[in-house]
């Protein structure tokens, strides 16, 4: 059956969320038609709003709506800590765990030449300019436990190195494979704290 062309549009717009198939898709895109009309004009109102608003913290990249986000707006934040995490959801991850006080750097993504995504795409201009400012000592690099964010870890760790910033290893307590939005918080603590020098 040929399905007409705002509903396929749709359908193909929602199968670019993460783990969403063209089963799935189209499920949700029936659902949003036929019973949940309501819903589905409050889902495009509000994301509506956030693509108009919701920006780039100017010093950590973190989403907000402010030029600082809540985090590097708090003035009792450890500022001589900086972790390093590949999105957004993982800064909430680790928050979450309620072990870690100091501030962010998010990437948005990792180190994939193949996809090309580079050093610039990931902001490393700006996090050695961070790093070069002098406040920060330490380096938490708590990239996901996969290839790429190993990769990524190291290629960090190394600039660190060359401003003079000890750089460190978030422990293997999250699973090889994992991603940290998807860590239970006491397990996300528990790597914190065991953090090792790379």
């Amino acid at each position: 059956m040929k399905l007409s062309p705002a509903l396929s549009r749709l359908i193909d717009a929602l199968r670019t969320l993460p783990g969403v198939g063209p089963k799935t898709a189209q499920r949700m895109a029936f659902h949003l038609l036929q019973d949940g009309r309501p819903g589905a004009q409050s889902l495009a109102s509000a994301l509506g709003a956030a693509l108009v608003s919701v920006k780039r913290c100017r010093r950590c990249r973190m989403l907000t709506e402010e030029d600082l986000c809540s985090v590097c707006a708090a003035p009792q934040r450890d500022t001589t800590l900086l972790c390093v995490v590949e999105s957004p959801a993982d800064v909430v991850a680790v928050e979450q765990s309620g072990s870690y006080r100091g501030l962010y750097f998010v990437l948005m993504g990792h180190l994939s030449p193949l996809d090309g995504v580079g050093p610039e795409q990931l902001g490393a201009r700006e996090l050695e300019a961070l790093l070069g400012e002098g406040r920060v000592h330490e380096l938490i690099l708590a990239t996901n436990s996969t290839v790429e964010g190993e990769a990524t870890a190291h290629f960090l760790s190394e600039l660190a190195l060359r401003q003079g910033v000890r750089a460190s290893r978030i422990a293997h307590g999250v699973p090889m494979g994992g991603e940290l939005e998807y860590v239970d918080g006491g397990t996300l603590a528990h790597a914190l704290s065991g953090r090792q020098l790379l």
